[in-house]
């Protein structure tokens, strides 16, 4: 057997004869015994199940970033010098963002399968001449396959035989409509969506029967080869993971930079004990990081997740929430995702008028229009006539279920044509009692027709036909109105629907002699009158037209990339408002390198008949521009697409397991709309994000500043670093978590996608945070002075520093809602409610601190009289006023994020 010889993209280029010598086999079938030898040297017939790394290693994986690993050394020091308080709280705070990290991951890995269930479990085979059928993981190359209607395709065949045989690939290719199939070779290069000789794993056959010669099994197949592309591509970091290192690294060199400086000065300089300035660089170095940030991103993101699912999206990765918000490019399958892969009706051609049918899918809503004027089809004699034809002429069942939804029972392209009699108001029982079926001729791919024959209750008999439009044109002799049939014009007709991307279907009838009972082929001649001519295509969804025209208005580009006819895929893109002028071809994009490439996506926004491969060049092109590119898709064509793509969104309803398992979001109801809700979500949760690092790092900076001015001017300490893990405890459970509950900005889905480069803290973010730090600072210490000036203890002091702290960090909070947008409105106070029992529970949690006496003993604080809260209100709404100041130059300039 020279099997290894044939390249496996050649199968379809081979003779059935040449197939079966090739493997050494025979149409009989193989021998079970070397069925048996040849199990042992291919293996099954499956595929490998994906890894999945155990509950330990994901719940290590939440530790390994660097602030927790700088946060892990300052708990080890505390707890080394024996301060077990502070050491508790922060290994708790380390704790907690763990367990949320692991508990939603561990929520998202249930929700999806493992990729080998695309194939299928049991196929009928031929073994020693004789029908058995067998689990599929047994077969081997050189078997014989039989494949009837409703099968799922059990490994890659060449086909030896077909009868009215149609697969559908669209999981496969992205063809919208089940290919017709054949046994006859065809050319080497053909792409493999016109392999008509070909049929591969996991795909479904749709109707008719056919026998195949088993060329590829398990990981050899199509569906193994794009498996193994998915595999070899690594996951990439999200953009936000990436600003949150990059942020961890310069904060982390920071904080360690400004300790050894600090102390340094103190122990030579200020003469200080090493013992008492070490306590001091510890202090400083709890009062600068962030500790609550990344809880805090944990939490926003698993907020945003909670918010996508209710929006009917699965997230797989917590960061993939933000990254949506990010993206510069949407390349989206057009098949089930744009389109519900319903095939529909959209143009009826009938003698006096050419009507547009309004609706997608088979859901029989919609009407009818000429002209833009709408139509009542029941005075239209002409579409009346055609819908009923349709009707009768039709072996297809609608079924409508329990949760409204409609499912069709038959070919795609039947299923249509009911929906169509259905808009026009026919009701199939009644018009089956009227001019009940006697006998018919199915649809054969020889002839390209179906025809029925009928008998109303007055002895007339009629023949109705539908098919190619080539074909029937052929038999008709005239049209409805009765006049000679102008082949030209109907020919012209047909065209442009054809130009339009419609599939198109002609429709006819004629009369036989009464008492005909019988419909052979002899009757089948020129003798029709022709109907008219009705256009199919899987039309954009409504939704889905809205969704790419708020993408665009965002500043999101959304790519098209089908495997479908050029002609097919322009014109959806015009219907989307894509640029849909000379399509790039998946052939094309063979010719071009990475340059041409480039050049040619910069002038279309459809591609058409496109391979894995090529959607993986698509992807890296895009991103080879410095876009952040999402990929959508559900066929196991798009898995590695998907993976590569700094975001993959997969299908969840006719999605295959493949593309949910290299997704990092699955839309649960198959729309491109869901989408638009998930990128203005991802703003949200990003706004979000660096909302509570404006406001998180002032408090760690002024705390530090305290620290350093402290130990740099020679003075006590005005806060422990106690007091400090305190603060910074309270507001990340209360004021830092109602962040996370902001309502999107006014205007975010107005606003072009921030830059791929874009760090997390901009320049513009800094000089906020270096501001709002000085004025803490200043607050605090004209309170801690004020307090020492007037003879309060050092511990009144430092409690009302804590307390200035806080105050500060509750006014602000009102600040930093909007980025720029004023405070001095209604919403500020109404806009979330989480807020305001954010500063209620906050206020509570300071009173205990202050009067309570276990906490006084705890922290070593002091009651606090009537002046000192004077002051510290005072200076907190002073400084919301001054930051309010800032805002509104900030608006004067045009600045509306930041």
């Amino acid at each position: 057997m020279n099997r290894d010889a044939i390249p496996p993209e050649t199968w379809h280029a081979l003779a059935a004869a040449d197939a079966l010598q090739t493997l050494a086999a025979s149409e009989a079938g193989l021998s079970s015994r070397e069925a048996r030898e040849r199990l042992a040297r291919h293996g099954p017939n499956q595929l490998a199940a994906a890894e999945r790394p155990g509950w330990l290693r994901r719940f290590a994986a939440q530790f390994h970033n660097l602030l927790i690993y700088v946060l892990l050394a300052a708990g080890f020091t505390t707890l080394w010098l024996e301060d077990v308080i502070d050491a508790a709280v922060i290994f708790g705070v380390v704790l907690i963002n763990a367990v949320i990290g692991f508990v939603q991951e561990g929520k998202a890995e249930r929700a999806l399968e493992a990729v080998h269930a695309m194939l299928a479990s049991r196929a009928m085979v031929l073994r020693d001449g004789e029908r058995h059928e067998i689990d599929a993981a047994q077969l081997v190359p050189g078997d014989v396959v039989l494949i009837e209607s409703g099968t799922r395709v059990p490994a890659d065949l060449r086909l030896l035989a077909a009868k009215n045989l149609r697969i559908d690939e669209a999981a496969l290719t992205g063809e919208s409509l089940p290919v017709d199939k054949d046994s006859a070779p065809v050319a080497p290069l053909a792409p493999l969506a016109e392999r008509a000789g070909m049929a591969y794993a996991g795909t479904v056959v749709a109707v008719g029967q056919g026998t195949g010669l088993v060329v590829a099994t398990g990981a050899r197949t199509e569906i193994g080869r794009i498996g193994r592309m998915v595999s070899e591509l690594r996951t990439l970091a999200t953009p936000l993971t990436r600003r949150l290192d990059q942020f961890a690294r310069q904060i982390t060199f920071f904080i360690l930079l400004v300790s050894v400086a600090t102390f340094l000065w103190g122990s030579r300089v200020g003469g200080l004990p090493p013992l008492d300035i070490f306590l001091a660089v510890v202090g400083l170095a709890v009062a600068a990081i962030p500790e609550g940030l990344p809880a805090i991103v944990t939490i926003t993101l698993a907020i945003g997740t909670a918010a996508m699912a209710g929006q009917r999206a699965i997230v797989r990765r917590l960061p993939a929430v933000e990254t949506l918000g990010s993206v510069g490019v949407i390349c989206t399958d057009k098949t089930g995702t744009l389109t519900k892969n319903e095939m529909t009706a959209v143009r009826v051609m009938v003698v006096a008028d050419s009507v547009d049918v309004s609706g997608a899918g088979y859901a029989p809503e919609g009407g009818f229009h000429v002209d833009g004027q709408t139509i009542m089809p029941e005075r239209h004699d002409g579409v009346m006539r055609l819908s009923r034809c349709a009707l009768l002429c039709n072996d297809a069942q609608l079924h409508h279920d329990a949760a409204g939804g409609w499912t069709l029972a038959g070919d795609p392209t039947e299923g249509a044509l009911l929906t169509l009699a259905l808009k026009a108001g026919l009701d199939l029982a009644a018009e089956t009692a009227r001019a009940p079926r006697i006998d018919s001729l199915p649809f054969e791919s020889e002839n390209r027709y179906m025809a029925t024959l009928h008998h109303d209750h007055h002895g007339r008999v009629l023949a109705l036909l539908k098919g190619a439009p080539e074909r029937v044109l052929g038999l008709c002799v005239r049209d409805a109105a009765g006049q000679p049939l102008d082949a030209a014009a109907w020919q012209a007709r047909m065209d442009g629907a054809a130009r339009q991307g419609q599939r198109v279907l002609a429709l006819a009838e004629c009369e036989l002699p009464a008492g005909t009972s019988e419909l052979t082929l002899e009757h089948i001649t020129p003798r029709f009158t022709l109907l008219g001519l009705v256009g199919l295509m899987d039309p954009p969804r409504p939704e889905a037209v809205a969704a790419v025209t708020e993408c665009l208005q965002a500043g999101v580009r959304v790519l098209m990339i089908t495997g479908d006819h050029a002609t097919t895929a322009a014109a959806i893109g015009a219907s989307l408002g894509l640029r849909d002028g000379d399509p790039i071809t998946g052939s094309e994009i063979d010719t071009l390198d990475d340059a041409a490439l480039t050049t040619r996506l910069g002038q279309t926004d459809v591609v058409a008949r496109a391979s894995p491969e090529h959607k993986l060049r698509l992807v890296a092109a895009l991103q080879s521009q410095g876009e952040l590119v999402a990929m959508t898709g559900d066929g196991v064509n798009d898995a590695p697409a998907l993976k590569a793509a700094d975001i993959g969104v997969a299908m969840g309803q006719r999605g295959t397991d493949a593309a949910r398992e290299a997704a990092d979001l699955v839309l649960t109801d198959d729309n491109f709309a869901t989408i638009a809700h998930a990128v203005r979500e991802g703003r949200r949760v990003f706004d979000n994000i660096k909302k509570s690092l404006l406001f998180i790092l002032p408090t760690n900076g002024g705390e530090a500043g305290l620290i350093l001015i402290a130990v740099f001017a020679g003075l006590a300490l005005p806060v422990t670093a106690g007091q400090i893990l305190w603060v910074n405890m309270v507001t990340s459970i209360t004021l830092d978590m109602a962040l996370a509950f902001e309502p999107a900005e006014d205007g975010v889905m107005r606003r072009p996608p921030r830059p791929a480069g874009e760090p997390l803290i901009t320049r513009l973010l800094f000089v906020r945070i270096a501001y709002i730090t000085v004025l803490m600072v200043a607050a605090t210490f004209v309170v801690y002075g004020w307090e020492l000036s007037r003879g309060s203890s050092i511990e009144v002091a430092r409690t009302a520093v804590v307390n200035m702290l806080v105050m500060s960090e509750i006014f602000y909070l009102f600040n930093v809602r909007h980025f720029t947008a004023s405070a001095f409105r209604w919403e500020t106070l109404a806009g979330n409610a989480i807020a305001i029992w954010a500063c209620v529970i906050t206020l509570g949690l300071q009173a205990l601190f202050t009067y309570a006496p276990p906490m006084q003993a705890l922290f070593g604080t002091a009651p606090l009289d009537a002046w000192s809260w004077l002051l510290i209100t005072a200076l907190a709404s002073a400084k919301f006023v001054v930051v309010e100041i800032e805002k509104a130059v900030l608006r004067r300039f045009g600045v509306r994020r930041m």
